[in-house]
């Protein structure tokens, strides 16, 4: 029994560590070194309301740096990410379960995508409810180091979403 219960500690506090989130800056998703990322830039003046109008349905911008050098050591990790959802797919319950993560309201819609290491492609089984898109969020989850295509843009990092909470400051 003495030798048991040691073990069994150790195992406990094995799990506990492995279910740590780690929360993450965007920033942290840049290596070291890398060439920072232009600004983004608006797409249309805002100024020109017929021009803005003309401009949703006109061709999508295209995305700064679309390979962008990635950290490999987040690969795995279960992370804790804010940021602003760009739906790809929605149930039929009207839930967004599969989205482009990025740090900035209006990215891949009004200005053209930042880099690829600035952008998470999302899936989630139950999805979420969004009202409006400029609602922030935090995600959870196992982040991958791994490109993904969308016909928005190239995402850097893949992450199964298991947690979607409203961002509220604190």
């Amino acid at each position: 029994m003495r030798r048991v219960l040691p073990a069994l500690l150790l195992c406990l506090l094995s799990t506990a560590a492995a279910a740590e989130v780690r929360e993450l800056r965007w920033s942290e998703l840049v290596p070291a070194g890398a060439p920072p990322a232009p600004a983004p830039t608006p797409l249309h003046d805002l100024s020109q309301l017929a021009d803005v109008l003309a401009a949703e349905n006109g061709p999508a911008a295209a995305q700064q740096l679309p390979d962008a050098p990635v950290v490999h050591e987040l690969d795995g990790l279960e992370v804790r990410l804010p940021g602003y959802i760009v739906p790809l797919e929605t149930s039929e319950e009207g839930r967004v379960v599969e989205f482009l993560l990025v740090p900035y309201f209006g990215a891949c819609i009004h200005v053209p995508p930042p880099p690829s290491n600035q952008i998470v492609h999302a899936v989630s089984e139950l999805g979420v409810k969004m009202e409006q898109l400029y609602q922030p969020f935090w995600v959870e989850g196992p982040l991958r180091v791994e490109p993904a295509s969308s016909e928005l843009a190239e995402a850097g990092y893949r992450m199964q979403a298991q947690r979607i909470l409203t961002y509220e400051l604190p």
